[in-house]
C-alpha cells in the first residue's frame, strides 16, 4: 500500500473495497495515511476507522482480547468525532460506532 494519502472520499472507498476483499489491515494502512495527512479536527475519524480495521485483523487471528480493546477504543474515538459535529464525508459514524460496540466480546 502506498503511504501517500488519498483524498477523503477516495480513502473511504478504498478502505471499503479492501475490507470487502478480506484485507482489513491494508484498509488500516490507507486510513492511517489519511489521518497523518489530514487536519487535526478529523484525526478521531480516521484513527477510529483505522482501529476498527486492526480490530478486524485481530479478530480474524483469534485474538479476542486485542480485538475487543481495539473495537472499544475505535468506538470511543468515533463517538468523540460524532459529538464534535465534524463532516464525515457521508459516512454514518453512529452506525460504525454501533457495529464496533456490537463486536466486543463476540469472537
Amino acid at each position: 500500500m502506498s503511504e501517500e494519502p488519498l483524498p477523503p472520499d477516495e480513502t473511504l472507498e478504498a478502505a471499503r473495497q479492501l475490507v470487502r476483499a478480506g484485507r482489513p489491515f491494508s484498509a488500516h494502512e490507507v486510513l492511517e495515511a489519511r489521518w497523518k495527512a489530514g487536519p487535526a479536527e478529523e484525526r478521531d475519524l480516521w484513527q477510529g476507522l483505522a482501529q476498527v480495521c486492526v480490530a478486524m485483523t485481530q479478530a480474524a487471528r483469534g485474538n479476542q482480547v486485542g480485538a475487543d480493546r481495539l473495537f472499544d477504543r475505535a468506538a470511543e474515538r468515533l463517538a468523540a468525532f460524532a459529538r464534535s459535529g465534524g463532516w464525515a464525508y457521508g459516512l454514518d459514524v453512529d452506525a460504525v460506532v454501533e457495529q464496533a460496540r456490537h463486536h466486543v466480546g463476540r469472537l
